[in-house]
């Protein structure tokens, strides 16, 4: 691998993009454990909602892992995994606040996040800007 490519690749994980694998690593054992815990012990009860936090822990997972990967491929695999974390974000967070019945326990993604500070948000909108920001700055250097 050349010096260009070793840098391209550990570009995702410098700087933000650390703090970005912190984050995502910390919501993937908090979405994953607790899904795992609530479809053991009472998926008849919220299944809907379970699901989706159990999928919301691979999606984090994945994200982390393209992150710590680096190179241009795992850049854009971020970058659409982002883009679809945030769609769930938003499409969970508002059918949350519009019908509460849907849900009778709440997802990572309900009300956009807030039982998590809002991270579940925050976190996929700093994630594309940090992967369009260090995507640029690549192609500035060749």
């Amino acid at each position: 691998m050349t010096a260009v490519a070793e840098d391209r690749r550990r570009s995702l994980v410098s700087g933000p993009g650390m703090l970005l694998v912190w984050f995502y690593g910390v919501m993937v054992v908090g979405a994953l454990s607790r899904s795992v815990y609530e479809i053991a012990t009472k998926f008849d009860h919220a299944p809907l909602a379970y699901s989706l936090s159990a999928l919301a822990g691979v999606v984090y997972a994945f994200i982390t892992y393209s992150l710590v990967r680096g190179g241009e491929r795992a850049r854009r695999a971020a970058l659409v995994c982002c883009a679809a974390e945030l769609a769930g974000v938003l499409v969970v967070g508002t059918w949350t606040l519009l019908d509460r019945s849907a849900f009778p326990e709440s997802t990572v993604w309900s009300d956009y996040g807030m039982g998590y500070v809002f991270i579940p948000v925050l976190l996929p909108l700093s994630a594309l800007y940090w992967l369009r920001r260090s995507a640029a700055a690549d192609v500035r250097r060749d």
